[in-house]
């Protein structure tokens, strides 16, 4: 059974996505390639513009040692950086909410991050990085807070009836996101979800009774 491939990174440069599937190939994981929500072929040899989205795609469970493969390939870029580099420039709590926040960080900058407060004597050790990434997820984990203003529109458009309220509904039940390791968890808290569901379920009802209602009212009047 072919494996649900997920987003694992997105890049703006085409060079970039592209040294990352090299990599992806050479350890011998499966992965996919698409340009602006298209597939696309993994040469890139069809664009070369910087605002297109290029999405680097592979299975949840190869999230773990993709990561790896990241952080041990800029292990040795790290150390023949320039100095002029701007992380230099960072303060200590700036360079940890780098590792508090990987996976808004280049891998290349989480690793010189993790060096420099090394050498400014901060523990990162593997101890500590484990707890700080653990910390992450936990917090990623967390569902959004009320949706409130989303609820109240979305049974306005419910009772309208019409695509707007099913589609608020839906977001609302169903809309996940991806965390670093590759689990997918849902964005609203369980009570949100149970009001989507209940506005998806009325917008239905009321949009096939008012598509009913015009269809026998013009049946009717010819």
């Amino acid at each position: 059974m072919q494996p649900e491939f997920i987003t694992f990174k997105k890049f703006d440069d085409p060079a970039l996505a592209q040294a990352l599937t090299d990599l992806l190939e050479e350890a011998g994981i499966e992965h996919q390639t698409e340009k602006g929500g298209f597939s696309f072929d993994p040469t890139f040899a069809a664009s070369s513009e910087l605002s297109t989205e290029y999405r680097v795609k592979i299975s949840a469970d190869d999230f773990t040692r993709a990561n790896e493969l990241l952080n041990a390939s800029e292990a040795e870029d790290i150390k023949h950086v320039d100095k002029s580099y701007y992380l230099f420039s960072f303060t200590n709590a700036e360079l940890m909410e780098i590792l508090e926040k990987a996976d808004e960080w280049s891998s290349f900058d989480h690793q010189l991050a993790r060096k420099l407060l090394a050498e400014r004597d901060i523990d990162v050790s593997d101890q500590k990085l484990a707890e700080i990434n653990q910390n992450r997820i936990d917090e990623l984990k967390a569902p959004e807070s009320t949706q409130r203003e989303w609820v109240i529109i979305g049974y306005i458009f419910a009772l309208m009836g019409g695509v707007l309220g099913i589609f608020i509904g839906w977001m609302l039940s169903s809309h996940k996101k991806t965390l670093p390791t590759g689990e997918k968890v849902f964005v609203y808290s369980e009570a949100d979800r149970k009001q989507g569901k209940n506005i998806r379920y009325i917008s239905i009802v009321v949009t096939v009774v008012a598509v009913t209602y015009r269809v026998i009212r013009e049946m009717t009047m010819q």
